[in-house]
């Protein structure tokens, strides 16, 4: 299977050298990687030169946009950037983010799951980030979510839940899409990947009503809105998250903002979640 591979990167002079390394270490090597520096002010691009010119399937695009903070809709547009410069023969598309360290069998692994089931239509791993000198996993989402630093889809799914949102919750709105036609998300939680800038480190109250939004968008609907809120909130261990996600939600509503999918597939994605409460619950 060939892989290849898009990263946005956006300021990340600290991280991407050891990120381009790990891949380059790969036991099964990628056919393509395409960095997209999506308009450093860091020397991001002048790091990723020097892997252009040792490994030649390694490749630098330049991405001019704003600087403004826009989760979501930044990163994937950066992703398309780089995805247009690809050849269309690959077998797996990859987007993964310039914080990152893979195992060495990082890609083998990947591929082995797509070779064995042929219904498995995206595939991932997990973040791990360091405590006290040890690596451990990244509690943020359930055991059925890749993140969306880690995200590896088969190219027929990818083709088939349509480009990817420009919007917060695309990292969800594509596993639900996915699973809407019939594709298995497959986890390997033996896959612990290193995520040198934890997640939240950052944290925006901008981002979680974005978050908030993404739930309206994504037909949650109120009840199941509020229970994403809170148990995302919880994982982050931040209770004014809770606030801002409901925020978030209620005013999407208000403002009538356009659905990230179909009625159809709106009723499924709800059905699906509820059927996922009763199992835990049970």
């Amino acid at each position: 299977m060939k892989i290849d591979i898009v990263i946005p990167a956006h300021n990340e002079a600290n991280f991407i050298s050891q990120t381009l390394q790990s891949l380059a270490d790969q036991s099964l090597l990628p056919n393509k990687v395409v960095v997209v520096d999506d308009s450093s002010t860091d020397n991001t691009s002048e790091i990723i030169e020097k892997f252009t010119s040792k490994y030649p399937f390694i490749e630098l695009v330049r991405n001019d946009s704003s600087n403004e903070h826009a989760p979501g809709s930044k990163v994937i547009n950066a992703f398309y950037k780089g995805y247009y410069k690809l050849e269309d023969e690959f077998d797996v598309i990859c987007k993964f983010d310039a914080d990152l360290i893979f195992p060495e069998n990082y890609l083998e692994k990947i591929v082995g799951h797509f070779t064995n089931d042929p219904k498995a239509g995206m595939v991932g791993g997990f973040c791990s980030i360091q405590r006290k000198n040890q690596w451990i996993p990244e509690n943020l989402t359930g055991k059925d979510h890749i993140r969306g630093a880690l995200k590896a889809y088969r190219k027929h799914c990818f083709i088939q839940i349509g480009e990817l949102k420009p919007a917060m919750g695309w990292d969800t709105a594509d596993e639900l899409l996915a699973r809407f036609h019939g594709w298995k998300v497959v986890t390997d939680e033996s896959l612990l990947v290193k995520h040198l800038r934890p997640t939240g480190m950052n944290y925006f109250e901008h981002s979680g009503r974005k978050q908030g939004e993404a739930f309206y968008r994504l037909r949650y609907g109120t009840m199941l809105s509020l229970i994403a809120s809170a148990k995302l909130a919880a994982m982050k261990m931040n209770p004014f998250a809770f606030l801002h996600y409901v925020s978030g939600y209620f005013k999407a509503k208000k403002k009538k903002r356009p659905f990230l999918v179909s009625e159809e597939e709106g009723r499924f994605i709800r059905k699906l979640r509820w059927a996922n409460i009763r199992k835990k619950i049970a």
